[in-house]
C-alpha cells in the first residue's frame, strides 16, 4: 500500500508540532522525554481532527506506550478527547457509569452487559458503553452481547441519555458520542499494540447525572487504579470503583479474593478487599469460562456473544449458575459503592430479591 503523503501537508504547524513531539518521546528508553499535558492534548486533538499523517500518529501513539505514558499525558489525551465529545445530562440525579475495555473478551463469558438492568431493577440508572470491535484482543463486546440479546445498540446519545430515564439503564456506542475517536480504529487496527487510547477511551463518561455520576471500571495489573484514578477525577466523577476484574473487566474472581479501590469526591484512594464466600458465592472457577477453549478466536466472536447472551438472559431470570453469581458479585459492590446499601453482604441479598423475582428480567422485556 502507498500512503499519499501529498494529502498532508507536513511544513504546516500541526505537523512541525507532532515532528517536534516525536522527537521528545520516541528516541528510546534511556533518552526518551515526557510531554506536557497541553502538547498532548494539542497531538491528539490534531489527530481526531485529521490534521496529522496517519505514520506520524501511529509513531506518536506507540512512542508514549513504550516508553510508559504519564498522568499529564493520559489527561491531555482525554481533554482532546472530551472536546470532541458530546456528553449529555440525564434526568437522574445520579448515573453509573460501566466502563469496560472498549476491546472486549476472548477467554470468558462476561455478564456484565446485563449488570446495567441489574442494577436498574435495584433503582440504579445505569450506563455502558462501547464499539462493536477494537484492537488489540477483538475479542467479544458489549455490542455484540447485547446486539445477540436483542438489544438496540444503535441510539443515538440523546435516545440513550432519554432511556437511561425511562428504563433506568441504556447502552451508547462510541460511534455516536465521540465520531472522531471511533474513526481511529482502523488505524488502531494496524497499530496491533495496546495503545494510551485503551486506557483513556473509557473514562470519558457521555451521559452524566444531574447531582453526581460514577465510574466503574476494571484493572488487572497493580499500577492502573491510581491511574484510573487520575483520569476519573480529571473527567469529573464524582466517585470511582476500580474492581481487580476477570480479563480487566469488573467481575472479581469467583473463587478467591480480591482488591478494589475506590475514592469518593476529594477523599483518597483506598482499598477494599472482598471474598466470593463472604456473600454466598462458592464457584470452581474464577469466571463463566468459555464452553471449549477452541472458541478462543475472533472468528467465534458471534458464537460467543450468542452464548453469552443466553447465559445472561437467563441469569436475569433468576437461573442459578456463574452467570448469577458473577452478577450479583459485582452489583453488590456497586451498590455500596454508592452507598445505596451499608454492606456488599446486604447488597448481594438485595440483588438475589431482584433476580430471583425477575424484576431484572421485566427491566430489559421494556427495552
Amino acid at each position: 500500500m502507498q500512503l499519499d503523503l501529498n494529502q498532508f501537508d507536513l511544513d504546516s504547524p500541526q505537523e512541525q508540532e507532532i515532528h517536534s513531539v516525536l522527537q521528545k518521546i520516541a528516541t528510546g528508553p534511556e533518552l526518551s522525554k515526557d510531554i506536557s499535558f497541553a502538547e498532548a492534548r494539542a497531538v491528539t486533538s490534531n489527530i481526531l481532527d485529521s490534521r496529522i499523517n496517519p505514520i506520524r500518529a501511529a509513531l506518536f501513539f506507540l512512542a508514549l506506550r513504550m516508553k510508559r505514558e504519564t498522568d499529564e499525558e493520559n489527561r491531555g489525551i482525554l481533554s482532546a478527547i472530551k472536546d470532541f465529545t458530546r456528553p449529555v445530562t440525564c434526568m437522574a440525579d445520579e448515573v453509573v457509569d460501566i466502563a469496560e475495555p472498549y476491546s472486549g473478551y476472548n477467554r470468558t463469558l462476561t455478564p456484565t452487559p446485563f449488570l446495567p438492568m441489574v442494577l436498574a431493577a435495584c433503582g440504579l440508572t445505569t450506563v455502558s458503553h462501547g464499539v462493536v470491535s477494537c484492537s488489540p484482543k477483538f475479542g467479544v463486546t458489549h455490542k455484540q452481547i447485547l446486539d445477540a440479546a436483542g438489544v438496540n445498540t444503535n441510539l443515538s446519545l440523546e435516545e440513550a441519555a432519554l432511556k437511561a430515564d425511562n428504563d433506568g439503564w441504556a447502552y451508547v456506542d462510541q460511534s455516536q458520542f465521540c465520531p472522531k475517536l471511533h474513526a481511529l480504529l482502523d488505524l488502531r487496527k494496524l497499530i496491533i499494540k495496546r495503545l494510551p487510547l485503551t486506557t483513556v477511551e473509557t473514562v470519558v463518561g457521555p451521559v452524566r447525572g444531574r447531582t453526581k455520576t460514577h465510574l466503574i471500571t476494571g484493572y488487572v495489573h497493580k499500577p492502573y487504579p491510581p491511574v484510573y484514578t487520575s483520569l476519573a477525577r480529571h473527567s469529573g466523577f464524582d466517585s470511582a470503583l476500580i474492581i481487580r476484574g476477570v480479563e480487566g473487566g469488573i467481575v472479581p474472581s469467583l473463587r478467591q479474593s480480591s482488591i478494589s479501590y475506590y475514592y469518593h469526591d476529594n477523599e483518597e484512594l483506598t482499598e477494599i478487599a472482598h471474598n466470593p464466600e463472604e456473600l454466598g458465592i462458592r464457584q470452581e472457577n474464577r469466571s463463566v469460562n468459555l464452553p471449549d477453549e477452541s472458541w478462543a478466536t475472533p472468528t467465534n466472536n458471534k458464537q460467543i456473544a450468542m452464548a453469552t447472551a443466553k447465559l445472561g438472559l437467563e441469569a436475569l431470570a433468576g437461573v442459578k449458575g456463574p452467570t448469577y453469581d458473577a452478577l450479583v458479585y459485582s452489583a453488590s459492590l456497586i451498590l455500596w459503592h454508592v452507598k445505596k446499601i451499608s454492606s456488599i453482604a446486604n447488597a448481594a441479598s438485595e440483588v438475589r430479591k431482584v433476580l430471583d423475582s425477575g424484576q431484572a428480567q421485566d427491566i430489559i422485556k421494556t427495552a
